[in-house]
């Protein structure tokens, strides 16, 4: 990165404790440790850590507020030398979306659903009272185009769920740009899209930052990604810092073993060449499968596809090309318009409804987003055990064992059972939904952006969990990912989309040591390396192609 003129201090954190409500006790547990932070005006400062570390929490308290069952019980948060926790209720909602904007992990969960996006995009400066609605509508199209939005000018004027998830995601960068904030709280803004779009936001965001000499609070779980863009990181577990430092110092001389660890996972091999057997019937097998939403045109169109017994096929690709909706046509909750689906040589019926118990079982599907997949009015046990009571019929004890079981494998310890949705970190929820994909004990499972939720280390768990499941029972994975890094660790064969269409398809040596299409190549070099200066090297290799081919 380029030097920067930091500037006078906007947030200062000392000794910040946050206690939470302990489930089914009359106590409360420490979750903030006496983190003390400092944060000077155009500076970045990444927060790292595990699922459940506090990264969240810490950066939700620099707009004075905590989730519910969470109190600040201790120390200072001093905003532009203001302690936030003295302001009044009003004058905390004056501060919030004006000066201080969060830009939230789950962009699907956060907007609502009956009301289309300008609105909500363009709330924040009318509201704070800094211009009217037709202005900020202008200003959002700025934005809109600045973070690469299709056609701009109209976007605003679509519903939440006509958008992506990456789509989503740039919206709620850009309502969190509206008011030009001092201060931008960043909780994983990148994890939902993939690799091109990535590179695109990261590059917008960093341009905020540097002209208006914002301040940010990059909260992430990708060192490759925070390199691109903090000044100095913060590496959290249990609510405590483990280690802190410039982010040169962090990449490349990290002191503490937790820290070591966490660079280690970017230097993963490639997986061994896989052993599903060719002779043998698959266990999916797609035949020029088109479909499309509405009148809409085409979102899928003339895919070939095939998945074998104990194999691992990856599907990649830029947000909006079609990954998820392939995966929705395969599982029947969306008609496909042309084209068949043979699950184990026999034609698969189009439609959920028309597929027998024991179909429904057979193939499951991890979704991309766990707060929209869960229901937070279900106990874990009640969202884990019904495909347990509703596929394999266990009940009483049997029910409650297996429960705690399946919370094993994910590494949560039993207790989780009685908690809400609401109750979990997103990487946990993440893993509910893995779990209950495995109670019903299926041939198939679809993983949509399964580990993009969760830190390296989780994810490294729940992919060896995976590897372990197919070795020892034979699962058949095709897995949607954006993640190049993931695919390599995890993929016999891989297919690129790109509008719908497979453009690649092969081993993972033919699609990415030999690539066979640009978007291949492009997908490939969009890919984070642990070096401040990789973003800058990626964005002016491009400026100079634009000039060659102009």
């Amino acid at each position: 990165m380029s030097a920067k003129q930091l500037t006078s201090e906007i947030l200062r954190m000392d000794n910040l404790v946050i206690t939470a409500s302990s489930y089914g006790a009359r106590q409360t547990i420490p979750i903030v440790k006496g983190i003390s932070l400092s944060l000077k005006r155009g500076e970045v400062v990444g927060l790292i850590g595990e699922s459940g570390a506090g990264k969240s929490t810490i950066g939700l308290a620099a707009l004075g507020y905590t989730r519910p069952g969470s109190t600040i019980a201790g120390g200072e948060i001093l905003f532009d030398g203001v302690d936030i926790r003295r302001l009044s209720a009003a004058e905390r909602r004056k501060l919030r979306g004006h000066r201080v904007a969060y830009i939230a992990q789950s962009a699907a969960a956060s907007f609502n659903p009956a009301m289309r996006l300008d609105k909500q995009v363009c709330e924040a400066p009318v509201r704070h009272g800094l211009c009217g609605f037709e202005e900020a509508k202008t200003q959002a199209v700025q934005l809109y185009r600045e973070l690469d939005l299709p056609m701009p000018e109209t976007f605003g004027s679509r519903y939440p769920h006509q958008a992506s998830g990456g789509q989503l995601q740039r919206a709620m960068a850009a309502m969190a740009m509206s008011c030009r904030p001092d201060i931008l709280v960043l909780d994983e803004p990148t994890t939902a899209l993939d690799v091109t779009t990535q590179i695109e936001v990261l590059a917008s965001i960093r341009k905020l930052i540097r002209e208006h000499q914002t301040a940010g609070l990059y909260i992430t779980h990708d060192l490759a990604v925070v390199a691109q863009i903090a000044d100095r990181i913060i590496v959290l577990r249990n609510g405590s810092v483990v280690e802190e430092g410039d982010t040169e110092q962090i990449l490349n001389r990290p002191r503490a073993e937790y820290t070591q660890a966490l660079v280690s996972t970017h230097s993963k091999g490639v997986k061994a060449s896989g052993a599903a057997d060719t002779r043998e019937v698959p266990v999916l097998e797609l035949s020029k499968v088109s479909a499309r939403y509405a009148k809409a045109v085409r979102v899928v169109e003339n895919v070939d596809l095939s998945v074998r017994k104990g194999e691992t096929v990856a599907i990649v690709g830029e947000s909006g090309s079609g990954k998820s909706t392939l995966a929705r046509v395969i599982t029947g909750l969306l008609p496909r318009e042309a084209g068949q689906i043979l699950y184990n040589g026999v034609q698969l019926p189009p439609t959920l409804t028309a597929r027998s118990t024991d179909l429904l079982r057979r193939i499951q599907l991890i979704y991309q987003m766990p707060d929209v997949a869960l229901n937070p009015r279900q106990r874990v046990s009640e969202i884990i055990g019904r495909p347990l009571q509703f596929y394999l019929g266990l009940t009483g004890a049997a029910l409650r064992e297996r429960i705690a079981e399946l919370l094993n494998d994910i590494n949560l310890s039993p207790d989780y059972a009685e908690r809400f949705p609401g109750q979990l970190s997103g990487g946990q929820k993440q893993r509910i939904c893995i779990a209950r994909a495995l109670a019903a004990e299926p041939d198939l499972i679809i993983c949509d952006e399964v580990t993009s939720a969760l830190d390296p280390l989780v994810a490294e768990g729940i992919l060896d969990l995976l590897a372990s499941l197919q070795q020892t029972r034979g699962y058949a994975y095709m897995f949607i990912t954006h993640d190049l890094g993931v695919v390599r660790r995890i993929a016999d064969r891989v297919a690129v989309m790109l509008k719908g269409n497979i453009v690649a398809q092969g081993s993972l040596a033919e699609v990415f040591s030999q690539p066979c299409h640009p978007y291949t190549e492009r997908l490939l070099a969009s890919v984070p390396e642990m070096d401040t200066h990789w973003l800058d090297r990626l964005l002016a290799n491009r400026g100079r192609s634009h000039l060659e081919s102009a």
